[in-house]
């Protein structure tokens, strides 16, 4: 099958690190942390105290206050990545065949923070009966901040959410991706958001140890692939980026970021919350998006790991590095960053693939921060190029971008360079 070429024309993000895209990559190619005490509710009671927020985030700047109103905050989050985005690509909106657009967006756990505070504002009221806000429904759903993107901008092409926990955003990308090589649609905004720094996020997450509780020293707790290493720090926020049909992009003379060579999907079929020991499933899915690119893994020159600084996951992924680079393994650079931005959870992949993107654009591959000398895991190879603590300059001709969800989710995709 003679499969289009799919490429991005524009991206938009808000992350611990920025409110927009280019604050938010200088911010990750400096190694700024994102890390501090929570604001949005008082954790001291809680075991985690901090998480990487987004700051100083107005959405009213964006969105009508009316419709601020009706929205959870990962629902803001996203359109406001995704309003960013499509300026971005300078699409004529009026010009554009808006049936042939659509979009397909990852969200890992929805409107939490919505739920949260209908299930406590009933328990107040129990005795009166049911007393639940009319916009509760539309407001936590996970689907709802793609069907918003879509009303917003008009655009009628197919549009739905895909839910895979940490994969969900990889996932969103990978199926945009191929509805766009198919000739399904000429355009997808893609991309995920999350928004779970609430009391039920912070305290599920703490009742399966799964969070750092580095208190005292917030900034430098996530620091994948050390030896002190206790868990991953939550973070929240938004990535869009818009994919493009090569030859629609080329007539409306939109500039290009890059081109989206493949994706992969697998499962690791083991354990509900575990990554599997050996990576077998990071194996099978970082070679089936090699597969789906054809290209081989020597044409790879940075890998954007999962990497969230939990004692298993870093290990099993590691492992699946080399099983599937081999000797080139040595020769790739490797970074997770996670230690700047915080685990994104559903909002993660789109996030990080927009950092392969750019890394992949200006020839620069961001730092895994917090690592200190010594502090090294005997079951980590540490003759591969983590590019612990400082960006490093390179030619990165393809980068591949990991996620991995609860269930065994897995998905990955691989940004090049584009050529004519």
């Amino acid at each position: 099958m003679n499969l289009k070429r799919v490429v991005v024309t524009g991206i938009g993000a808000v992350t611990p690190l920025g409110n927009n895209a280019p604050e938010t990559w200088e911010n990750v190619k400096n190694g700024v942390s994102g890390a501090g005490p929570i604001t949005k509710f008082d954790a001291s009671l809680f075991k985690t105290h901090f998480a990487c927020e987004v700051k100083n985030f107005d959405p009213k700047q964006y969105i009508d206050r009316k419709a601020v109103n009706k929205m959870d905050l990962y629902t803001q989050y996203a359109m406001v990545s995704a309003m960013e985005a499509v300026k971005d690509s300078g699409m004529d909106l009026e010009q554009v065949n808006k049936e042939r657009i659509g979009v397909i967006y990852g969200v890992g756990i929805g409107g939490i923070n919505t739920f949260e505070k209908e299930v406590s504002n009933y328990a107040l009221h129990e005795a009166e009966g049911p007393k639940y806000n009319p916009f509760f429904i539309p407001k936590m759903i996970a689907d709802i901040a793609a069907g918003y993107i879509s009303i917003h901008f008009g655009f009628n092409g197919p549009n739905f959410t895909t839910t895979s926990a940490c994969a969900s955003s990889t996932h969103a990308l990978a199926v945009a991706l191929d509805l766009i090589r198919l000739g399904k649609a000429d355009a997808i905004v893609t991309g995920g958001a999350e928004a779970a720094i609430w009391p039920t996020g912070v305290g599920g997450f703490n009742a399966m140890h799964a969070l750092s509780t580095r208190n005292d020293d917030a900034e430098h707790a996530s620091r994948p692939f050390s030896a002190s290493r206790d868990g991953f720090v939550m973070g929240e926020g938004s990535a869009t980026l818009i994919f493009e049909e090569l030859e629609h992009a080329k007539a409306r003379g939109a500039k290009i970021y890059g081109e989206v060579a493949g994706a992969g999907m697998s499962a690791d079929a083991y354990h509900i919350t575990a990554s599997h020991p050996e990576g077998l499933g990071a194996n099978l899915v970082m070679k089936a998006a090699l597969e789906d690119a054809g290209m081989t893994p020597e044409d790879i020159d940075y890998v954007n790991v999962h990497g969230t600084s939990t004692p298993v996951g870093d290990i099993s992924e590691v492992k699946a590095i080399k099983q599937v680079f081999g000797e080139h393994a040595y020769d790739l650079n490797i970074s997770s960053t996670k230690s700047m931005t915080g685990h994104m959870l559903g909002a993660a992949g789109a996030v990080e693939a927009l950092f392969s993107l750019l890394s992949v654009k200006e020839d620069i591959v961001p730092p895994t921060i917090n690592h200190e000398e010594g502090d090294n895991d005997e079951a980590i190879d540490y003759n591969l190029n983590f590019t612990f603590n400082k960006a490093q300059k390179r030619t990165v001709r393809a980068a591949l971008s990991n996620t991995f969800g609860f269930g065994g989710h897995n998905a990955c995709i691989i940004l090049k360079k584009y050529e004519e």
